[in-house]
């Protein structure tokens, strides 16, 4: 069963902002739920094709072809660690770019991160959409699980990333 959701964000900052925050895989931690104990294990990083050297600085992003090693607790009562290894398949200066599930816990994963420049209350700001297709695997047992369990998970680490995202994007990020 191929599931598919889609959330949004309107946070008061920048749209090259909040790309390049997005773009840099060491913010992962910092958005994901604390329980969740996310670690950057490994980056494999290939830089972007800069559109111009002053305005698009490709260091510390990930373009295509860049692997992220990730570990994570599925269950945060337990010690045990997932690991997780997306790789980015698509890159759009300030507009999208997408991540696949090259190994980790499920069947397929397919992450495409989209951005785009909204005014609200003569506001400018920018809308950031996740849009996540995924398969659980594992058939019948799969299924159980991702109406019992894996669904909300994925909602609740998207809500946190929301509630959290505009706090993150007030911290100065000096690697990017």
């Amino acid at each position: 069963m191929i599931c598919c959701d889609q959330f949004e964000v309107w946070v008061p900052f920048p749209l090259e902002r909040v790309f390049r925050f997005f773009a840099n895989p060491e913010n992962l931690p910092r958005i994901m739920p604390p329980a969740s104990g996310t670690r950057i294990e490994a980056l494999r990083l290939v830089e972007p094709s800069p559109v111009s050297v002053e305005t698009h600085s490709p260091r510390m992003l990930a373009g295509v072809g860049s692997e992220i090693v990730t570990s994570f607790r599925i269950l945060p009562a337990l010690p045990f660690r997932a690991w997780w290894v997306a790789r980015v398949t698509e890159f759009e200066w300030s507009r999208y770019f997408a991540d696949i599930q090259a190994k980790g816990p499920f069947k397929s994963w397919h992450h495409r991160h989209e951005f785009e420049s909204e005014t609200r209350n003569n506001l400018n700001g920018t809308l950031v959409r996740d849009r996540i297709e995924y398969e659980v695997g594992f058939g019948v047992l799969g299924t159980i699980a991702q109406r019992v369990f894996v669904g909300d998970q994925v909602a609740r680490t998207f809500d946190h990333r929301q509630r959290v995202l505009e706090g993150q994007l007030l911290v100065p990020d000096r690697r990017a």
